[in-house]
C-alpha cells in the first residue's frame, strides 16, 4: 500500500528526521562500539600466510612442541604485529616455557590496544598466579567479572588458575614452614651436642689423677 503525504505534512516529517536521525546514528555507533569494547574478544588475523603460521602454532601447542608453536607464531607475528589474536598465542607458549614475564609482555602489549580483551585480561591474570603474584591475579580476576560476569569462560580460567596456584602456594609454605622447623631442630642437637662434649672433657680432666712432681 503506498502512502501519500500532504505537503505540510511532508514538511514536518522531513524535519523530524533531520532533526532526530543524526543522533540516532550516533547512539547506534556509539551502542555498537561500547558493546565491542566491553567484551572484545580475540579475532584471527586476515593476512593468509599469518593466519597459516598462527593455526600451525596453536596446533604445536596443543602437541606439547612449544618451540615449533613459539617459531611459527614468531612468524606469524613478523607478518601481523598488532594482531591480538598472535600475541595472546605467543603468551600461552610463553607459559607454557615458563617464560611468565615474558607471557606478560605479550598480553599487555594486546592490552595496550585493546582495554577490555577478555583473553588478554585472563592470560595476564593467570601468568601473575603462576608466577605467584595472587594479589594482582585477584586484581586481574575482579577487572574481568566487572566485563563480561561470573559465568563468561574467561572469567572461568582465571578462577582455576588462582585457585590452583592458592593451593601451590600453601603447599610450599608449608613445607618452608617444615624446613625451618627441622633447621632449628638440628642447630638445637648441635647445640646440645657441642654442650655434652664439653661437659665430658671438663669431667675428664677433672678425673685425671695430678702429677707427681720430683
Amino acid at each position: 500500500m503506498k502512502v501519500v503525504y500532504r505537503r505540510g505534512e511532508q514538511s514536518r516529517l522531513k524535519e523530524f528526521l533531520m532533526r532526530y536521525t543524526p543522533v540516532a546514528l550516533a547512539l547506534s555507533l556509539l551502542a555498537a562500539v561500547t558493546g565491542s569494547m566491553g567484551q572484545a574478544r580475540t579475532g584471527d588475523p586476515i593476512d593468509p600466510r599469518a593466519q597459516a603460521l598462527l593455526q600451525d602454532g596453536r596446533s604445536a601447542l596443543a602437541r606439547g612442541e612449544v618451540e615449533h608453536a613459539t617459531d611459527s607464531l614468531e612468524a606469524a607475528l613478523a607478518i601481523d604485529p598488532a594482531n591480538a589474536g598472535i600475541l595472546i598465542t605467543l603468551g600461552q607458549a610463553a607459559r607454557a616455557a615458563g617464560l611468565q614475564g615474558k607471557a606478560i609482555h605479550y598480553y599487555r602489549d594486546v592490552l595496550d590496544r585493546e582495554p577490555n580483551n577478555l583473553a588478554a585480561i585472563a592470560g595476564e591474570g593467570e601468568a601473575l598466579a603462576e608466577k605467584g603474584a595472587l594479589e594482582k591475579a585477584k586484581a586481574s580476576l575482579t577487572r574481568l567479572q566487572g566485563i563480561c560476569g561470573r559465568g563468561c569462560e574467561e572469567t572461568a580460567a582465571l578462577e582455576a588458575a588462582l585457585g590452583k596456584a592458592q593451593v601451590q602456594a600453601a603447599q610450599q609454605a608449608r613445607l618452608d614452614a617444615q624446613k625451618q622447623a627441622q633447621a632449628a631442630t638440628g642447630e638445637a642437637k648441635e647445640v646440645a651436642a657441642d654442650t655434652s662434649g664439653e661437659a665430658i672433657k671438663t669431667d675428664a680432666i677433672k678425673a685425671e689423677p695430678p702429677v707427681k712432681s720430683n
